[in-house]
Formats: C-alpha cells, structure tokens, sequence
C-alpha cells in the first residue's frame, strides 16, 4: 500500500513552484499560498514523485491529466474568488484544482464524466480535508442546475463553445472561466453575467487542455 509523505524535500519544492508562478506573473496571493500548502505529488503516481513540482502537466489515467501548476493558478486567479463563494468546477480529474479553490475559502461542486475517476476521489483520504468539496458524477455540459445558481464558475477542458446551460446557472454578476477551442491551442475567456442577461466577454492568453466531452462512461448503467 502507497505511504503518502510530506516531507521537508517537497515542502521546498513547493516553495520553489510558488516562486516561479510568481515570476510567471501570478499575482493573486491567495492563489499562491494554496498552491504553497498542498502536496500535489498526493495526486499523482508515486513514480512521478520526484518530479511532481515541475510546472507541467502529467497523466492520471483515462486519457487525462493534472494541469500544469501555471494554468490552475492562472484559472484561479481570473475566477476572482471571494471566500465563502459558491463554485461549480466543470471536470474534477485529480481533484487539485477543486482543492486550490476549496483551500482559497470557496464552496466547491465539481462534475467529473469519468466514472473511475470519481470513484477514485470519493476513496481518495486528502479530500476529507475539504468538507467544502462536493463531488458529483454526471455531464459537465450539463452543469448542476438543482445546486445553482453559482458565483463563479471554472471548466478544466477544451469547450467547442460556451455552454449556454452553465451560463444559465451563472448568478448575476457572476464570472466563468473558459478555454474555448481554437484549432490545436484553446483562448482562456472570462465571462461575466450581466444585470441584463447580457454576457461581457474577456479573451486572455492560449493553452491546451484535454477536450471537454459530453455524456458520462465507465459504469454508468443508464447510458
């Protein structure tokens, strides 16, 4: 059985990814310090251990990966968060994301599609640290209609456009953070949600995620 350890080593490490995410322009103190505080290597393969502090992304398993430390923070930091809020997270993956945000004060509802995955989360004994993190298997196109409306809202993958059901459960005065497809890099969009309806729409810089797909698999028997 896997010993998970925090030691002195990984600590410095993380003091170090701190420091380059800062540099990289990562501003948002809050952002930083959650970063600070957890072990990612907990949420990756132990083979990876000794390199889980590099800001890149790495595999988890069915077909995805833990985003590279830049993008959570750079995610983070555009939501804008207050504490206390109330965040739908579209695809939860390894569950660091939804950590950083639950860590940063936030009241976290994250959808993940693929079953193991979930599975392996609700088993997983670092997210009992988080009472504030609700996890829930089911289609991030979808969104979670019967908890929102939501403060602020954060997709994980590559959206082939702006799903107009997560921006119906977007509070008034509430923000999105998106990457949206175009071509093999995605732009990070930030929406927010008028008085009026209306949305305001911020492009900031590109990257690449996994894309983000609809229905849910592995074990779901109503498919």
């Amino acid at each position: 059985m896997r010993k998970f350890e925090d030691s002195y080593r990984h600590k410095g490490l993380r003091k170090q990814l701190r420091d380059s995410l800062s540099k990289k322009g990562i501003q948002d103190e809050r952002v930083l310090d959650a970063i600070n505080k957890i072990p990612r290597h907990f949420f990756m393969d132990s083979a990876l251990d000794k390199i889980a502090y590099e800001d890149r992304a790495f595999p988890i398993g069915e077909g995805q990966t833990i985003s590279q430390p830049f993008t959570v923070a750079y995610q983070s930091q555009l939501l804008e968060l207050k504490p206390f809020e109330k965040v739908l997270e579209i695809g939860t993956g390894s569950a660091y994301q939804a950590c950083v945000l639950a860590e940063m004060g936030a009241q976290v509802y994250t959808i993940e599609r693929q079953r193991n995955l979930f599975d392996q989360n609700k088993k997983f004994f670092y997210l009992k640290k988080y009472p504030n993190i609700k996890l829930f298997f089911g289609d991030g196109f979808e969104g979670l209609p019967t908890y929102g409306p939501f403060d602020k809202i954060i997709v994980t993958a590559a959206a082939p456009l702006i799903p107009t059901k997560l921006i119906s459960q977007l509070k008034t005065g509430g923000k999105m953070v998106i990457p949206v497809d175009e071509g093999n890099l995605q732009r990070m969009v930030r929406i927010t949600k008028n008085e009026d309806g209306t949305i305001l729409e911020e492009k900031f810089d590109l990257f690449s995620f996994v894309p983000m797909l609809g229905g849910k698999t592995n074990g779901d028997r109503s498919n």
